[in-house]
């Protein structure tokens, strides 16, 4: 048994300047470091982030959930074996005794359960990706490369544009390529639109005034050709579309234009038809089960449909899902449910069920790249972690380049994508 001696906490900032909290974990052997990220467009079913309020921070600071964890987490779990992972994070969930983490908050137990799992690897001397799986796979990234919705002021309802570099044998050649594309998409809208709209949004994409997603999925196109790389290079696209929803008139709000559900649907699959979209994340709202799952039907062999807002990495939601077949695969996301174990319980449930899994960050991030780790170690094949830009989204590539170079793991391309 190697017992956990020590557990600390602080509040640090996250890449949008707020208030986040780190959370250190010492045991006799081994040390591990987690920071909590945060996200701007958050599902309503998703575990609870605890916040101070008042008017410090805009009412973000963390002090309440640093003291949680310096008090009763730190209390519960010190002389713990570090190593069992799944009894740490259930004690998390007991002590909590919420369905939604508001009590410790989950911005507090995600990043205890992450520096746990940090420690124990390090006890182990390997990586945690090397802890969390024996057949390490390397992902497929999902670049955000033009922000819109609320990831930008750019009047764009679709929040994210992602550049999909699956048509390569390494990462580091996709990645590399990825990164040659997004220069040139600077070039580009510098060209169209002046300089002044090379500014990144929160996710480190361009933020341009396009009118429609008409207008950047073809400056995507464009960045494409320019740069050599027509035909390898896919296109994803996350709605968000809870955030242009109107519920009286169950309506949605795109571009200047209001689509009924089935117009939405019909526009889904003009644009699956007229660009190599091979991801549509959160194309509904985010209780419309069964709007996904005629989308899903609609776009077999196409793209594949993603829940985000839908399942917000909840085991009881995807079940749902699986039941009424209306997603291909899950964007994981740890703070959405607030421990390592749940997340890993919630792609094991999909993998069972042959649904895909898109390990996640949040557009409010850090530094930490544990992602990483995660998407490589339990196999999935891919992983969204913004553009090639901004030290909080390289963080994670750089690792991935890093266990590439160490491992020798297989890149997944396309081979993990749920068409």
């Amino acid at each position: 048994m190697s017992a956990i001696t020590r557990i600390s906490a602080c509040q640090v900032l996250d890449s949008r300047g707020y208030p986040t909290l780190q959370v250190e974990v010492f045991s006799k052997k081994g040390y591990g470091k987690a920071l909590a990220p945060s996200g701007a467009s958050t599902g309503k079913h998703e575990a609870v982030e605890l916040r101070d309020g008042g008017k410090k921070f805009e009412g973000k600071g963390v002090q309440k959930a640093i003291a949680n964890v310096l008090g009763p987490i730190a209390k519960a779990l010190k002389g713990l074996d570090v190593q069992k992972q799944e009894e740490i994070d259930q004690l998390l969930c007991s002590l909590d005794g919420t369905p939604n983490k508001s009590r410790l908050g989950a911005n507090a137990t995600t990043a205890v359960s992450l520096a746990v799992a940090q420690c124990a690897a390090s006890e182990s001397k390997v990586g945690l990706y090397r802890a969390l799986g024996r057949r390490p796979l390397l992902p497929c990234p999902f670049l955000n490369v033009i922000n819109g919705g609320k990831h930008s002021g750019s009047g764009l309802s679709i929040q994210e544009f992602m550049l999909v570099p699956a048509g390569f044998a390494k990462f580091s050649d996709a990645i590399f390529a990825a990164a040659e594309v997004y220069h040139s998409l600077g070039r580009i809208v510098a060209r169209k639109y002046g300089k002044i709209f090379v500014g990144l949004g929160d996710e480190g994409g361009f933020a341009p005034p396009c009118k429609s997603a008409q207008d950047a999925l073809s400056l995507l196109e464009e960045a494409v050709s320019e740069s050599g790389y027509s035909g390898r290079m896919k296109f994803a696209i996350d709605a968000a579309a809870s955030s242009f929803y109107n519920p009286d008139s169950k309506s949605y709000a795109v571009d200047g234009k209001v689509f009924s559900c089935q117009e939405l649907h019909d526009f889904y699959v003009w644009l699956a038809s007229s660009y190599p979209i091979v991801s549509i994340e959160d194309p509904f709202e985010e209780d419309s089960f069964e709007d996904f799952a005629l989308l899903r039907k609609k776009l077999v062999g196409k793209a594949q449909i993603v829940g985000d807002d839908l399942f917000v990495t909840n085991a009881a939601r995807i079940e749902i899902g699986i039941k009424k077949r209306s997603a291909s695969a899950l964007l994981l996301k740890v703070n959405q449910v607030g421990t390592l174990t749940e997340a890993l319980q919630a792609a094991k449930l999909c993998h069972e069920n042959k649904m895909g899994v898109i390990v996640s960050h949040r557009s409010g991030e850090t530094e930490d790249s544990a992602i990483a780790d995660i998407a490589v170690g339990i196999g999935c094949g891919q992983i969204k972690a913004g553009a090639p830009a901004r030290s909080e989204r390289t963080a994670k590539y750089n690792r991935l380049l890093q266990i590439e170079q160490e491992s020798g793991c297989k890149f997944a391309g396309g081979s993990r994508l749920v068409l």
